[in-house]
């Protein structure tokens, strides 16, 4: 009932603002990504640091029924719309630029076991009616995205993810994010960030209250005293970024740790900086069927994948690419003792050659001046 009311209410706005002036030097980045690597808040920073002389306004969170009318004007007035998940205009003369938000791995839309086909047809008439322009960093980007989503081949544009720039330029140092983080100094430091994808949709309610009770892991063996006492004996820091649902289920009295850090979103908007732009100073990743990993593979660092949960997530949703196994350009971890074996062999990484191969094949155009190439690309 409240999808239905407000797609009444997304309808009245269009027609009313169907007939306001579009103003050819006004961008509008429709953002619903937060601050967990969002190509269109990137790209508004840069924006606002390279090009004032155009307005640039940054809608959040999108998308929403509680805009003032004054940003209702502004989105229906600009001449270029930006957005990181699905695409949205208001009128033919707009233009709508779709960044989307992740290389995917697991299968979504028309591909994914757990999705509805009426659904997945009504999003490929939007995405066909309103994207006039999809991102995208390459030929195999544009397969997985249209055997997911049906987006016609004409529509992508080469030109890179803004997050990238980010990446690889960071504007938090090692130092400062030790400090932030971990209220530390420590020459011998590595930082370690693990990024999990979003475990509720596998539906099983065991899990959320593992998670619930500290187990952020979801590991059998777990124990977060003595994952933090061998962290600290490596000179290790382990930053845990979960989904947000997921990080409203662990109590703060179950974050307390000298080598473990929950990083909310709230230090990422009081920086004003987004995810991407500290990922650079970690040395590691963990994560399991998220798609930061291809976009990590920039920084040419050790990847792990966490699966223990790897057969529920190929039963109900599946992946796009497989044998998992021989996808992953990493170690694959399933409990804390295999974790804590490979994060002491830190040193030893064999996967270069590997991690390079789906760089490659993920990203073969220029990896850095992305939002460069995006804007410039708007008036050529």
């Amino acid at each position: 009932m409240k999808s239905f009311l407000f797609r009444i209410y997304l309808n009245l706005i269009k027609f009313v603002l169907g007939f306001t002036r579009t103003d050819d030097h006004l961008y509008v980045i429709l953002n619903g990504a937060g601050r967990s690597g969002s190509n269109g808040y990137v790209f508004y920073q840069y924006l606002k640091k390279h090009h004032p002389e155009v307005e640039t306004v940054l809608v959040e969170p999108w998308p929403s029924s509680h805009l003032p009318w004054s940003t209702w004007l502004q989105i229906g007035r600009a001449k270029y719309l930006f957005t990181t998940h699905q695409p949205f205009k208001i009128k033919r003369d707009q233009v709508c630029t779709c960044f989307w938000h992740g290389i995917p791995l697991k299968r979504m839309g028309f591909m994914a076991a757990n999705d509805s086909y009426d659904n997945d047809v009504k999003n490929r008439c939007v995405w066909q009616h309103n994207a006039d322009r999809v991102i995208s960093s390459g030929d195999l980007y544009e397969t997985l995205m249209s055997a997911c989503v049906g987006i016609a081949g004409s529509r992508y544009r080469a030109l890179g993810f803004p997050r990238i720039d980010a990446l690889l330029h960071p504007e938090i140092s090692k130092t400062q994010l030790l400090q932030d983080l971990f209220k530390t100094k420590d020459q011998a430091a590595k930082i370690g960030i693990y990024m999990p994808t979003f475990r509720y949709e596998l539906e099983d309610p065991q899990l959320m209250e593992v998670i619930k009770g500290g187990n952020f892991f979801a590991f059998q063996d777990f124990d977060g005293e003595k994952l933090n006492a061998e962290l600290a004996k490596l000179h290790q820091y382990l930053i845990i970024k979960l989904h947000p649902y997921e990080m409203k289920l662990i109590p703060q009295s179950k974050q307390t740790y000298s080598n473990l850090c929950f990083l909310g979103n709230d230090y990422l908007f009081d920086q004003q900086i987004d995810l991407y732009s500290l990922l650079g100073q970690t040395d590691y990743l963990l994560t399991d069927f998220s798609s930061i990993y291809f976009d990590y593979l920039h920084l040419n660092k050790p990847v792990f994948f966490v699966t223990n949960f790897l057969r529920q997530y190929e039963q109900i949703r599946g992946l796009l690419l497989t044998p998992y196994e021989e996808v992953v350009p990493g170690q694959t971890i399933n409990n804390q003792q295999e974790m804590l074996a490979a994060l002491a062999q830190l040193d030893q990484d064999q996967e270069q050659a590997k991690r390079q191969y789906w760089l490659d094949l993920t990203y073969p155009i220029a990896h850095d001046g992305n939002c460069e190439r995006n804007f410039t690309s708007l008036h050529n």
